[in-house]
């Protein structure tokens, strides 16, 4: 039988075949690969394509995949550390859980995987410019202390804060029984932003309470937060003390029963050295401190060192010893505008309070209710006025 002949243009698609053949194999057994026809080399396409969107500090990252989902990605920051985040949008979008920070350089790696199971690493890096103002803060009460009943976890920052429900949102008290409470804003006597959460009642003693603020690479609107904030602090007694200037009867009651009543003598009617009423909260017990008339706006009536000093406002509230006005003890208010009792009583008063001990002052003539900011004045505020202060409705 003759040879059989094939023309030029008829080999030359055998070995086309024969080269598809090939590369379709190899494919097959390759990493990733399905095996199957999705896993074929004229399936599977160009790698996805990365873009890491959001890169600007006080912003979650957030990266895309354009003709593929993630297998993984990875956010490292110059210091080692990595952002954990969620995938969306069926695997082709991948956001942070956390901000990224003014002044940090970040790689982004990630592997992609394409509809026909090939997988592709890229790795990227960006950084953030510098922070150009930081913003700091105060937290009362002290970590790991214990307070009183009335103490509100108050915050108080170094500059301004414009952008209130940022901040809010990042936030996050934890109590051990479930307390209902809410954070409201407030100026502090010092002028400066401040935020108080406080409970819809009186604490329950023994509650535990924690807050996580999680503000690195948040913008205040006055500063960035360039770190995350801890601490934590329980409610001691149940322990509240009922000052009645009319009366000139301070009473201090303890888990619900009267357990000690004292003389008092109030602030001065008619002038500026009336006392404020309402309730003023516990704020530190100084002991022995020098009182100057001058620094309340009160001239030059007083310059005297005072004994078992406990602070109730930022304006110079204080109960206190008063030797000096013993005779007005129980019978007439004639202090400027402090609440004052004799030594004796003053020593064994000061070794029963706490700091956070709510005072609750009544009488017919002071000089008007303890303001929020003026020490922890929230009390005075109903619980629906009170949420009302928060940024977030």
């Amino acid at each position: 039988m003759p040879p059989i002949r094939t023309s030029r243009p008829a080999l030359a698609a055998v070995a086309l075949a024969v080269s598809l053949t090939a590369c379709t194999a190899q494919a097959a057994s390759g990493p990733g690969s399905s095996g199957g026809p999705s896993g074929g080399a004229g399936q599977d396409g160009p790698p996805a394509k990365v873009t890491v969107v959001d890169r600007a500090a006080g912003k979650p990252v957030t990266v895309t995949a354009d003709g593929g989902t993630f297998s993984s990605v990875t956010v490292t920051d110059g210091k080692g550390g990595k952002l954990a985040g969620k995938s969306a949008a069926g695997g082709a979008r991948w956001t942070s859980d956390r901000k990224a920070v003014p002044g940090a350089s970040y790689t982004v790696e990630a592997v992609t995987r394409t509809s026909g199971g090939k997988e592709t690493t890229t790795r990227s890096t960006f950084t953030t410019p510098e922070a150009g103002e930081v913003n700091k803060l105060t937290l009362a009460p002290g970590k790991n202390t214990t307070v009183g009943v009335g103490q509100p976890l108050s915050i108080v920052f170094d500059r301004p804060v414009t952008k209130k429900a940022d901040v809010e949102r990042q936030l996050k008290v934890t109590t051990s029984n479930g307390t209902e409470g809410s954070w409201g804003w407030v100026t502090d006597h010092s002028g400066r932003d401040r935020v108080d959460w406080r409970p819809r009642a009186y604490w329950k003693p023994g509650t535990k309470v924690t807050l996580e603020a999680d503000l690195n690479g948040t913008d205040s609107g006055g500063g960035w937060f360039v770190r995350d904030y801890r601490t934590g602090f329980t409610i001691g007694a149940s322990q509240v003390v009922k000052v009645d200037l009319d009366t000139k009867r301070l009473t201090l009651v303890k888990d619900g029963r009267a357990v000690r009543t004292i003389p008092v003598s109030g602030g001065t009617p008619g002038g500026d050295k009336r006392s404020w009423r309402g309730t003023a909260v516990l704020m530190a017990k100084e002991g022995t401190i020098n009182m100057n008339s001058e620094t309340v706006g009160l001239g030059d009536a007083y310059d005297k060192m005072v004994d078992y000093s406990m602070r109730l406002t930022w304006s110079g509230m204080y109960a206190h010893a008063a030797p000096w006005n013993a005779g007005n003890f129980g019978r007439v208010n004639a202090s400027s505008g402090c609440i004052g009792m004799s030594t004796e009583d003053a020593a064994s008063f000061y070794a029963s309070v706490n700091v956070g001990d709510p005072f609750e002052i009544r009488g017919g003539d002071t000089k008007g209710v303890v303001a929020e900011g003026n020490g922890y004045g929230a009390w005075n505020l109903s619980w629906t006025a009170w949420k009302a202060k928060s940024a977030l409705g």
